[in-house]
């Protein structure tokens, strides 16, 4: 029977959701806050240069191949894909990086330069993050975080240490050089946590990286929003934007409907793929799930200072992606989850999207993406923002040996703030619930709800976690349990 199905938000996980619910016949409609699609992942253009806001590392090529051959089509059919080489630069010093090739044999010979005996550690260690990928991506990050006993495995239980050890703790004991250290402990960042506070099977992240590299949609990120966006309008998906929900109506414990914009829209199914801890505020207190202590309990993934800049030159002695670690990294981890506040030295992050499409800035000029990690929660304004402008755009300078201030045409913020105004994220939150071992699978709030019947949940704050690849298996997890409980 087809149910009427509304849809709060419009981010990855919102996207796949409802590809996979109009392909079962449902009628669903898709309902959005800002003025266009994409949540995290929406796109900006300004004076001829283009940004992604968010995502801007396709990661993990086969989970998108796996979310599009479910309906017998394949990502080419959408966007087009490069493969990066080198996939990113980390920056430590003056003109001092180490360059990641898009090959593990180039890598570990960069790794054999740099520390005598690395080269074969590495090639052991990825070959154990290709079998705990093989066990977390093709199989345990699709079941819905209902039971513990899902990640009880044959498997799984022969890796039952590696959920108690740490990936930091691991990677110490294999290799010695602290540039390299920090190169295997760069992966599982985008899981929202330390290193020693990541569990050691999580290490597949390592296995994404040097295994199977570091692609580009063609003209960005936003290209598979686009791709999806396709999709779900060829399957009957209806998507309205500036669409802000006010409230969830529930009757007799059981959601019936949505007010959005003043206006009440019935439906049989409501899923929320906006922030979780937002989405439970549209409803009345007696039928939320997770109280205000719960989630002030949570780790959250960092926020972000975010830098959208235009610059009236091309910027040399630098990669596509860059990751600048010429300061403490142990220090501005402890800044963000120890003891919040603004880092006094901030890692940072750079992105030149133009150095590989030419469409994403004019001629002759270069698109530029910096973020900085920052603790959830904490103070922004204006000075803050500045400030720390001036620290990152002086030590790329410095380190890239260039003069780039006096050519930028113009500069855009977004930080803590924005993120709350524009996505309802709690804290400001830019990645969601860290994956931690007491907030993996089972441990992260549910999919459904447990108080209102025909009420669910999809995104980085559940099952199974942050990041793009994760967010299209949410959408497909969420969407299977509505169906399961459509054929009850």
């Amino acid at each position: 029977m087809t149910k009427t199905i509304a849809i709060i938000g419009s981010g990855f996980s919102s996207l796949a959701a409802s590809c996979y619910l109009a392909q079962q016949g449902n009628k669903v409609t898709i309902y959005e806050k800002n003025l266009t699609i994409g949540g995290r992942a929406r796109q900006f253009k300004k004076n001829g240069f283009t940004f992604d806001m968010g995502p801007s590392w396709y990661w993990m090529p086969d989970v998108f191949e796996r979310f599009f051959n479910d309906f017998n089509k394949k990502p080419s059919d959408y966007y087009e894909l490069i493969k990066l080489n080198p996939a990113y630069r980390v920056y430590f010093g003056i003109n001092d990086f180490i360059s990641i090739y898009d090959s593990l044999e180039e890598i570990k010979t960069t790794f054999e330069e740099i520390e005598k005996g690395s080269g074969k550690q590495l090639e052991t260690f990825i070959n154990q993050a290709k079998s705990n990928y093989d066990i977390a991506i093709k199989d345990l990050v699709y079941r819905p975080g209902v039971s513990p006993l899902e990640l009880i495995t044959k498997k799984t239980v022969l890796k039952l240490n590696q959920f108690f050890n740490n990936v930091s703790s691991d990677i110490r004991k294999k290799f010695k050089n602290e540039r390299l250290i920090q190169i295997l402990e760069f992966p599982v960042l985008f899981l929202g946590a330390k290193p020693a506070k990541t569990p050691s099977f999580y290490n597949f992240m390592n296995y994404a990286d040097f295994g199977l590299g570091t692609w580009h949609p063609k003209t960005g990120m936003f290209d598979v929003i686009r791709g999806i966006e396709k999709l779900a309008l060829e399957l009957g998906v209806t998507i309205k934007t500036n669409s802000s929900i006010e409230k969830i109506i529930v009757e007799n414990r059981t959601a019936s409907g949505i007010i959005v914009n003043g206006k009440t829209i019935k439906a049989d199914i409501i899923l929320s793929g906006a922030d979780y801890q937002h989405t439970e505020t549209l409803l009345e207190k007696e039928h939320q799930v997770y109280s205000q202590k719960y989630w002030e309990s949570r780790i959250f993934a960092p926020s972000s200072l975010l830098f959208f800049i235009g610059f009236n030159k091309k910027i040399e002695n630098i990669s596509h992606h860059a990751l600048f670690f010429d300061v403490d990294f142990n220090q501005h981890a402890a800044d963000i989850y120890d003891n919040p506040k603004w880092p006094e030295a901030p890692l940072f992050y750079a992105n030149f999207p133009s150095k590989t499409d030419q469409t994403a800035a004019p001629d002759g000029m270069e698109t530029g993406f910096f973020l900085i990690p920052l603790a959830p929660g904490i103070e922004d304004n204006e000075t803050l923002r500045e400030a720390y402008f001036e620290k990152i755009i002086t030590r790329f300078e410095q380190l890239t040996q260039q003069k780039i201030r006096n050519n930028i045409i113009f500069k855009e913020s977004f930080c803590k703030n924005d993120f709350e105004a524009d996505y309802n994220a709690y804290k400001g939150n830019a990645y969601g619930m860290a994956n931690t071992l007491l907030q993996t699978a089972f441990l992260r709030p549910k999919l459904k709800s447990k108080k209102v019947r025909n009420l669910y949940f999809t995104g980085q704050l559940t099952v199974p976690g942050p990041g793009v690849p994760p967010a299209l298996i949410s959408g497909k997890l969420a969407a299977e349990l509505i169906q399961k409980s459509l054929r009850s």
